[in-house]
């Protein structure tokens, strides 16, 4: 008779995998935010695509966060309500794109001051797996620059050019956290 030994499988590694994400995160941002820059100054199709594509993104990566932090016991919550964040926003803007660009600037900018809110609180939750202050720098900026959306929609010739800007820091500090997460 033979004996069937079999070894369970190996744990995921929370810090390998938060990095990975970070590191598409990085470059989806830098990608997105130079194809917004070229088509920032209208509400074209490219626009309006990339507009609705971005908080789709984020609710794809955050459900991937949320099932590598939950198999680790890491924290969920506010990841399931960065989901709900994105969620919603994706059809405000699938209305907002057609209202013009104040519209979209103040969802958007409602929008990143609320997840940035919540990026700041998961990042404090995990500070113990280093890396974790450029998500948490990055949660702050994210909140103040949604007010500064939001003001200037009411401006005469509101563009788009700062979203991408504000993709491309995003981006970067994801990287930086990718780089500095503890092996």
């Amino acid at each position: 008779m033979e004996t069937v030994v079999s070894t369970p499988a190996p744990a995921t590694n929370p810090v390998a995998s938060l990095r990975r994400l970070y590191l598409l995160r990085f470059a989806f941002a830098v990608v997105w935010a130079g194809l917004l820059f070229t088509s920032a100054g209208s509400l074209g199709v490219l626009s309006k695509t990339l507009l609705v594509l971005y908080p789709l993104f984020d609710v794809a990566c955050a459900i991937v966060d949320v099932r590598s932090a939950r198999a680790n016991r890491g924290p969920v919550r506010g990841l399931y309500a960065n989901i709900a964040l994105s969620v919603l926003t994706t059809a405000g803007l699938l209305a907002a794109v057609s209202s013009g660009i104040p519209a979209v600037l103040r969802l958007w900018g409602a929008w990143a001051i609320t997840a940035g809110l919540v990026q700041l609180t998961v990042g404090v939750l995990r500070r113990g797996m280093g890396g974790q202050w450029p998500m948490i720098a990055s949660g702050g900026i994210s909140a103040l620059a949604g007010a500064s959306f939001i003001a200037q929609a009411s401006k005469d010739g509101a563009s788009l050019t700062n979203l991408a800007g504000y993709a491309f820091l995003g981006g970067v500090f994801f990287l930086v956290s990718a780089l500095r997460l503890r092996r």
